[in-house]
């Protein structure tokens, strides 16, 4: 993998496995900025998906995670981003696809649609799936294009 960095949020609902993802990726070598929240307490998912997407948007990180109950929250908020991709992949297949052909930088998944297990897989599929580029850039091109 040749992941440099990568911005992780979630809600309370998905603070546990943020944590799991998170122990991976950092036993991976992998630096990982912590966006919050740092325990169980409630809090609003668009408050982490803003800081998340944003830093990405801005390109301070090339690739983000977010996480929450379902991830569709989380989705929606990530992208109303510029140059944000991101893409709720609770399967493997979902995962593959989102980095072969739409280049995805924003990894979503719903922490009580799936477990840990599968969360982790779907997380080493993204991480490793290249992104094809060719005919799939020219329709990433019109995301930009969006006003």
């Amino acid at each position: 993998m040749n992941n440099k960095s990568i911005i992780i949020g979630c809600d309370h609902a998905a603070f546990g496995l943020k944590e799991t993802l998170k122990a991976y990726l950092v036993e991976q070598g992998i630096e990982v900025e912590d966006a919050g929240p740092f325990n169980t307490d409630s809090v609003d998912y668009p408050d982490f998906g803003i800081k998340v997407a944003g830093a990405v948007s801005q390109g301070k990180f090339e690739k983000g995670i977010l996480l929450c109950g379902t991830g569709i929250g989380m989705s929606m908020v990530a992208n109303r981003f510029d140059h944000v991709r991101a893409a709720l992949c609770n399967d493997l297949f979902s995962a593959l696809m989102s980095k072969k052909h739409n280049n995805a930088n924003i990894l979503v998944i719903g922490a009580r649609v799936i477990g840990d297990i599968l969360a982790l897989e779907i997380l080493k599929t993204w991480l490793q799936t290249p992104f094809e580029g060719g005919r799939h850039q020219a329709r990433l091109d019109k995301f930009d294009k969006i006003n």
